[in-house]
């Protein structure tokens, strides 16, 4: 007997599972989102794009990697990490992504890394700045 889900959602949308860390296209294939769907979840990733996506996401995030192949190249967000040498955002801005967004660089130059990133995107609108806010408040 298959258990529902019980969690609390928006009243207006589903539950939502979002599939990321290490790559998981290694795993994630047409079955498990089938499954996760008679669930009732809406279904995410978020790949290097080194993969092909299996039939059904409803969300596809493409966070490129400089030097690697990049198979899928369309989907919902572009991330990309900036600045990174071999992965300059024009060599991705005319892709099939809805949305393109800068991700700051973290580390010791994350502030004038933030701060190119959102010249950047100033300077190109296409381009949106994406935070992980949890490391510039502090949490881990």
């Amino acid at each position: 007997m298959a258990k529902t889900w019980q969690g609390k959602s928006h009243p207006r949308s589903r539950p939502y599972v979002v599939c990321t860390g290490g790559e998981p296209l290694l795993q994630l294939d047409e079955a498990a989102v089938q499954a996760l769907h008679a669930e009732g979840f809406t279904v995410a990733v978020e790949t290097n794009g080194t993969r092909p996506a299996p039939a059904g996401l409803d969300w596809i995030c493409v966070s490129p990697k400089a030097g690697a192949d990049l198979v899928l190249t369309r989907g919902h967000d572009l991330k990309l990490v900036y600045p990174q040498v071999g992965a300059e955002p024009q060599l991705f801005e005319d892709l099939a992504f809805e949305y393109f967004l800068l991700q700051p660089m973290d580390g010791p130059d994350r502030a004038a890394n933030t701060e190119a990133a959102v010249r950047y995107c100033l300077d190109h609108p296409q381009w949106q700045l994406s935070l992980q806010t949890h490391k510039y408040i502090g949490i881990a």
